[in-house]
This record gives structure tokens, C-alpha cells and sequence, in this order.
């Protein structure tokens, strides 16, 4: 039992490693889906692209990870939507970041950026530029802090 058991193991391992050869890097645009060119020219229309990852997973869909040669990082879904924007130093576009929690955030927190903002299924997380995660929902409405970030 504990042979087959291995085997399976081993098996299993060897597959998923054989899925790291398809991931894909590129600096090419067009590689991405529409929407997240349409993204990256919005708001982002003079920075240039350092490399694009088409990272295909063994049971989920495909998504992508673009690094800009700024510094900024960019996850988008199989369609296109972005998951999250990390722009390090950098304040991100006021676009990405819905009206209340801009509005929240400059109340509360005046004097700091916001540098980073990933979208979950529940709401958005926002990181600060003083290292601050905080949590909102889906509506905008500050839900706590997620944790603080130490450099």
C-alpha cells in the first residue's frame, strides 16, 4: 500500500512539474486578452512592459502576470479583468480604485497613497504607502486592517 501510494505521489509531482513548461514569457501586448490591453492603455498608456507571464495552471484557467519596467506589477484573470495592481512607490490610478474607498482613505489616512490594491471575492484589500493593508467590502465600506507590512 505504501508502494502505490508513492508511486501516486510521485506521479502527481511529475505532472504538475510538466505544467511549468507551459508557462509562457513574452513582452509582447498582444499576447494578453483585449480587456487587459485596454487596461494597461488606460491607465497606463507611457509605461512600457518589462515581461508578461501566461502562467497556465493544471486545474484552473489560464492568467497573467505583467510586470511593467517601472516596477509596477499587474495580475489579470483569463478574461482579461485585473485581480491586482501593485505599484510599489507609486500612487495607483484613481481609476482602479472605486470613488468610497478613495474618498475613506484620503479622510483617514491624509498624507499616505495608495499603493497597491488586489480585488477578492469579498472586496478589495488596499495597501497603504506607510505599509497599512486595510479591507473593504464589495461597496466601498472599511471592513478592519488586514495586517501590517515590516521592510
Amino acid at each position: 500500500m505504501k508502494r502505490i501510494l508513492l508511486t501516486l505521489m510521485v506521479i502527481v509531482a511529475a505532472v504538475v512539474q510538466s505544467y511549468a513548461i507551459f508557462d509562457k514569457y513574452t513582452i509582447n501586448r498582444e499576447n494578453l486578452p483585449q480587456e487587459a490591453r485596454e487596461m494597461l492603455d488606460e491607465y497606463f498608456p507611457k509605461a512600457k512592459v518589462g515581461m508578461i507571464k501566461v502562467d497556465k495552471h493544471l486545474l484552473k484557467k489560464t492568467d497573467y502576470d505583467v510586470r511593467l519596467v517601472n516596477g509596477t506589477t499587474i495580475e489579470f484573470s483569463n478574461k482579461g479583468k485585473w485581480t491586482s495592481v501593485d505599484c510599489k512607490s507609486r500612487t495607483v490610478p484613481d481609476g482602479l480604485v472605486p470613488r468610497p474607498i478613495r474618498k475613506y482613505v484620503s479622510k483617514n489616512f491624509s498624507g499616505l497613497k495608495i499603493v497597491s490594491i488586489r480585488k477578492k471575492t469579498a472586496g478589495y484589500e488596499i495597501g497603504l504607502s506607510d505599509g497599512v493593508v486595510l479591507k473593504f467590502n464589495l461597496l466601498g465600506s472599511y471592513t478592519g486592517v488586514v495586517e501590517i507590512e515590516e521592510e
